[in-house]
């Protein structure tokens, strides 16, 4: 029987890396849970058996509910009765499957009725999940959503709504508005205190919001009368079961047809705080979307192996001039670089997730006692990690599932084409990876600042030195590798003198791939030298597609004169 999970060991190679260990001693403080509940784990090695089962099991409903499904959900969708969002049948069979496997609320403490899985293992469920089907990857990944509440909602907030995601229900996050779509500044959604009810009141219309008709929504709204910038907005919990909210129309869309994309009237909906006013983009968003953007960079992990897995089977049935067309160089260099982007991307997702998860742990900590000034120091360490890795994997792999399901396509040829083939689906649904929770231009924008202060400079000469070839053929690429660096660092230097933020800025996305591919390379020869037999190859093709890229953009960058802009803009009178 097919297992989303176990046909792919190169997912369960992840939980063997090191900082798997201290990710556990972080959740599990001392294993104290399992004084209390008897499914808790007792050690390190009970706990990765923990995760495993739970991964196992996820891959099963995956591979024999929700990919079967999927055809159905892509073709019916969701539709609109009398202001309410009906999933398609298909999706209920989906949330019905997921909620009796235990599969909700599953980041949270054990107290509220979670599993208080880390991160690393979150992202793993949601790629197997979006193997299956992205557009349901969306829904139950939403449930994501529940640790900004945990994080910043009061005790009384969490103990009211975080069970209540443990036992299925469904969340969402309303930030997006007609004029406010990227800029959240704008966001004009009026929030206003009902001093008689002892509540606030939301007033006005979200837009494109993904599951915008669940059980619990977090809502980015305008607290502060008179203001028109971030400073004025905070957060709010708003449940569906008060009533105030009508979905007006359901998107028609591209691709992720299972995935409603709503636009919702919030009519005097009552609501409540979470957390502080005028917080709630400066803060609790950006908490909120950095989650979101490693969930995506896991559903285009997801998708990225679906299409590479179509790929390949139809290149092995495939026969064209008395040849199976896998034998073609054209058609195994096209899938050895897929297999490639696949493995890099997916050891940029899970080094991002593990990072997350320490820093998240400690500072979970933290608001039970003070920490040790090396738990101050490892905090700050690794939430700098994070917060330079995070837009590298949600923008690389979210263009990687993109070029993937395209190629996927083009091995396929005319048949790629016709709506039976898979391959069609998986490169609609895998077109708006790269725009929604930010586009890779913002995913630039974000990591910038780690490129041209040098964190990730420092952070790719950490990474080469500690490298410990297992081969030739490794340590050959270590070498290949650290040709490159000066050639990279000498295009970021090169781009900061010409002193022109807008010259930069046009340049940033040549750095942001170079930083991005040098960064892969050596995550995935680090999987090479501890798995060769797995990652080995891909590690030789990836090696040499950044040797290609690096090469190209840095004489680009190098070449690149602060007058030649004029020649870029659109139009003469731009």
């Amino acid at each position: 029987m097919a297992n989303y999970y176990t046909d792919h060991p190169e997912i369960a190679f992840h939980l063997n890396h090191p900082l798997m260990k201290r990710i556990v001693e972080l959740k599990e403080r001392n294993y104290e849970d399992a004084k209390n509940y008897d499914y808790a784990p007792v050690d390190l090695g009970d706990a990765i058996e923990n995760y495993k089962q739970i991964l196992d099991i996820t891959g099963d409903v995956a591979a024999n509910i929700i990919a079967p499904n999927s055809e159905s959900v892509d073709l019916e969708g969701p539709h609109l009765e009398n202001g309410r969002m009906i999933y398609a049948s298909k999706t209920f069979e989906n949330i019905d499957a997921t909620r009796k496997a235990g599969l909700h609320g599953v980041s949270m403490p054990r107290r509220y009725g979670g599993l208080n899985l880390p991160n690393t293992v979150f992202s793993m469920l949601s790629e197997v999940i979006a193997a299956a089907d992205a557009g349901f990857q969306n829904i139950w990944s939403l449930q994501s959503c529940i640790d900004t509440l945990y994080e910043f909602g009061s005790e009384e907030q969490r103990e009211k709504y975080i069970p209540r995601v443990c036992q299925g229900e469904t969340m969402s996050m309303d930030l997006t508005e007609p004029d406010a779509g990227s800029d959240l500044q704008r966001v004009m959604l009026k929030a206003t205190y009902d001093e008689k009810e002892q509540c606030w009141r939301l007033n006005g219309v979200k837009r494109f919001i993904t599951n915008g008709d669940s059980d619990i929504h977090l809502v980015l709204a305008r607290s502060e009368e008179g203001t028109k910038d971030g400073r004025g907005l905070s957060m709010f919990i708003y449940d569906k079961r008060n009533g105030g909210v009508d979905v007006r129309h359901i998107e028609h869309k591209l691709g992720i047809h299972g995935s409603p994309t709503c636009e919702l009237t919030y009519k005097n909906a009552k609501a409540e705080l979470c957390g502080s006013t005028r917080l709630g983009l400066i803060k609790y968003v950006m908490a909120l979307m950095n989650g979101a953007r490693l969930g995506i960079a896991a559903q285009s992990v997801g998708v990225e192996q679906e299409a590479y897995n179509e790929a390949l089977a139809y290149a092995k049935e495939r026969a064209q001039f008395g040849e199976k067309i896998i034998n073609f160089p054209a058609v195994y260099d096209m899938l050895s670089r897929m297999k490639a982007k696949l493995d890099a991307g997916r050891s940029m997702l899970y080094q991002t997730a593990r990072y997350v998860d320490i820093y998240k742990a400690l500072d979970d900590i933290s608001r039970e006692r003070t920490l040790t000034a090396d738990e101050k120091q490892e905090l700050k360490k690794y939430q700098r990690l994070a917060d330079a890795f995070t837009p590298l994997a949600k923008g690389m792999n979210s263009e990687y599932a993109n070029q993937n399901a395209y190629d996927a396509i083009s091995i396929h040829g005319g048949s790629g084409f016709i709506m039976e083939y898979k391959s069609q689906r998986l490169f609609r649904d895998a077109r708006i990876f790269s725009i929604y929770e930010g586009t890779t231009q913002l995913q630039v924008v974000a990591a910038i600042r780690y490129i041209s202060n040098g964190t990730m400079l420092q952070n790719i000469r950490e990474m080469l030195e500690a490298l410990t070839p297992c081969c030739d053929t490794t340590a050959e690429l270590k070498a290949r590798i650290e040709k490159l660096i000066p050639v990279y660092e000498e295009a970021i230097n090169y781009a900061k003198g010409l002193d022109n933020q807008e010259a930069f800025d046009f340049l940033a996305r040549r750095l942001y791939d170079m930083t991005a591919e040098l960064t892969m390379s050596l995550l995935l020869l680090s999987d090479a030298v501890s798995a060769p037999d797995m990652f080995l190859k891909s590690a030789q093709v990836y090696v040499r597609m950044t040797e290609e890229d690096v090469a190209g953009k840095a004489a680009y960058v190098k070449a690149f004169k602060a007058d030649d802009l004029h020649n870029f803009r659109a139009a003469p009178d731009a």
